[in-house]
C-alpha cells in the first residue's frame, strides 16, 4: 500500500489518508498475529501450506479492500472486497461504475493488486524470505497454477526468484515500450502493464484498452505481451538463461496454445465479415485482439463482443474455459489439461477394442505418470462441476442463462467480462450480494487451482495427526 500512498502524496490527492490508515491497520494486524500466535516446531507440513495459502489470499482481499472502503470508492464493504478479490486473483471483473472519476492512487492500487497477484503474493514472499525453510515448497506448489509446478533451480526459493525476475523484466520492457516508444502518459503505461502481465484486465479508462484503438502500436504491444504472459514462464527461463530455444518452440503445449489462438482468430474474423458485414482488416484486428485477450484471461476490451454474432460469442465462451498455459499468469482450465484430456480420451477409445494394449500418455516425448493424468482428470471434473453448480446458483438469482453461465465462466477462469448483463459494456455492480459472494468464491477457486481451496472443505483435512 506504500506505493499508491506515495503516489497520492506526490499528486496531493485526498486518498493518501485512506492508504495511510489501511497500511497501519494491515501492519498492526500482521504484528498481532506474529506476536500472539505461537510458532510451531519444524517445517511447514503440506496441510499447513494449503491452509496458509488459501487463508493468505482471503486475508489479502479483506485488507486490500480497506483503501476502497476508507476512500468511499464503493457503497458497501462487500463491493470493496469483490474488487480486491478480483484484483488479486487477476480476474478483472469490476463493480466500479465510474472508473475515470476516481483518484489516480485508487486506480493505481486497483491495478497494482493485479500485478502482485499475477505471479503470486505468497510466491513473492517465498522468493524474499529464507525463514520459511523446506515448507516453502508446499506454499509454492499450492499457489502456482498448473498440474506440475516446474523447478528452475535446486531450491524452491531459487525458482520463485527466477520467476519473479522474469516477471519484473517483462513488465519493465512493456512499460518502456508504451512510455518511450508509444509516448503515452507514465500512469497509463504503468496501469496497462499492471493489467497485461498478470493477465488481469483492470484499466483506469471506462472504455478499457478501447481508449487506445487509434494507436495500432499500443494495441499491438499489448497483444504481444498478452500472448507472452499466457505462456509458461519456465520456457522463458530455458530460452533466456539456458539459451535453449527448443524448449519453447518444440513444447507441445505452446504449439497447441498458438494453434488455438490462430484458429479462434480466423474463425471469429470470418464470422464478423460474413454475419456482421465488417471489413476484413478491421474484423481481423478486433477478432485477434479479443481472442488473445479472452484466452489469456486478460479481459481487455476493444469492442463490445456481447453484440457480436452468436458464433463469435460462442468461440469466446469456449476460450474462457480453455484459458492460457500452465505456469503462466493466465487462468481457466489451462491448455495442457485440454491436450492431456484429448490424448487420454483417444487412449480410452483404443483400449476399448484393444484392452491389453499398453499406451503411455506422452507430452513432448516424455511419458506422464498415471498420478499426473488422474490429477488432471480430477481437476477437470471439479472445474466443470463448479461451473455447473455456479451456473445453477446464478440462474436461481434471476440471471438469464447467458449471463449466468458466462459470469461463472468469466470469474472461474479469471477472465473478467462475460456476456449478456455482465458483458464488456456492463459490469457486475447490479448483481445481488449473494451472487457477488458466489463469484468471489469462483475467483478464488479458479486462481488457486481447485484442490488448494476445496481440500479445506474435507473434514479429514482438519483432523489432527
Amino acid at each position: 500500500m506504500l506505493f499508491p500512498l506515495a503516489w497520492s502524496l506526490y499528486y496531493r490527492e485526498s486518498a493518501f489518508l485512506a492508504f495511510a490508515i489501511s497500511a497501519g491497520i494491515t501492519t498492526g494486524a500482521g504484528l498481532l498475529l506474529w506476536k500472539l500466535v505461537p510458532g510451531g516446531e519444524g517445517d511447514l507440513t503440506r496441510r499447513e501450506g494449503l491452509a496458509i495459502v488459501t487463508g493468505a489470499w482471503i486475508l489479502a482481499s479483506v485488507f486490500g479492500a480497506l483503501p476502497y472502503e476508507l476512500a468511499g470508492t464503493f457503497q458497501s464493504y462487500l463491493d470493496a472486497c469483490f474488487e480486491a478479490m478480483s484484483g488479486f486473483t487477476t480476474t478483472g471483473a469490476t463493480v466500479l461504475t465510474s472508473i475515470e472519476s476516481q483518484p489516480q492512487s485508487i486506480l493505481l492500487w486497483r491495478n497494482f493488486t493485479q500485478w502482485l497477484g499475477g505471479m503470486g503474493i505468497v510466491t513473492f514472499f517465498v522468493a524474499l524470505f529464507p525463514m520459511l525453510g523446506i515448507g516453502a515448497a508446499h506454499l509454492f506448489e499450492a499457489e502456482m497454477p498448473g498440474p506440475q509446478p516446474e523447478r528452475l533451480g535446486g531450491r524452491i526459493r531459487d525458482t520463485a526468484r527466477t520467476l519473479w525476475w522474469l516477471y519484473l523484466g517483462l513488465s519493465a520492457l512493456e512499460i518502456a515500450l508504451l512510455w518511450l516508444v508509444g509516448r503515452i502518459p507514465t500512469f497509463d503505461a504503468l496501469t496497462i502493464t499492471f493489467g497485461t502481465m498478470p493477465t488481469g484486465g483492470f484499466l483506469p479508462q471506462n472504455m478499457s484498452i478501447g481508449a487506445y484503438n487509434s494507436s495500432i502500436f499500443v494495441t499491438s504491444v499489448v497483444t504481444v505481451f498478452m500472448v507472452v504472459a499466457g505462456t509458461n514462464f519456465a520456457l522463458y527461463y530455458y530460452l533466456l538463461w539456458k539459451r535453449q530455444p527448443g524448449h519453447l518452440f518444440n513444447n507441445p503445449e505452446f504449439r497447441f496454445y498458438i494453434a488455438i489462438l490462430v484458429a479462434a482468430s480466423l474463425l471469429i474474423t470470418l464470422d464478423l465479415v460474413r454475419s456482421a458485414g465488417q471489413a476484413v482488416g478491421e474484423a481481423f484486428r478486433q477478432a485477434t485482439f479479443q481472442a488473445v485477450s479472452i484466452q489469456t484471461t486478460t479481459g481487455f476490451v476493444t469492442a463490445d463482443f456481447a453484440a457480436w454474432p452468436s458464433l463469435s460469442q460462442s468461440v469466446l465462451l469456449i476460450l474462457m474455459i480453455i484459458g492460457a498455459s500452465a505456469g503462466s499468469t493466465g487462468g481457466a482450465l489451462k491448455v495442457v489439461r485440454v491436450l492431456v484430456l484429448v490424448k487420454h480420451a483417444f487412449r480410452q477409445v483404443v483400449l476399448t477394442f484393444s484392452p491389453r494394449s499398453v499406451i503411455p500418455l506422452k507430452l513432448g516425448g516424455n511419458a506422464l505418470s498415471e498420478s499426473v493424468v488422474s490429477g488432471i482428470v480430477g481437476t477437470s471434473i471439479l472445474y466443470f462441476a463448479t461451473l455447473i453448480i455456479g451456473f445453477l446458483a446464478m440462474s436461481a438469482m434471476g440471471l438469464d442463462h447467458i449471463s449466468a453461465l458466462s459470469s461463472v465462466a468469466a470469474t472461474l477462469g479469471n477472465v473478467g467480462p462475460g456476456l449478456g448483463s455482465v458483458g464488456p459494456a456492463e459490469n457486475y455492480f447490479l448483481l445481488p450480494s449473494l451472487g457477488k459472494i458466489v463469484l468471489m468464491l469462483c475467483m478464488l477457486v479458479g486462481r488457486l487451482e481447485f484442490f488448494t481451496v476445496l481440500v479445506l472443505l474435507s473434514p479429514a483435512f482438519w483432523q489432527w495427526r
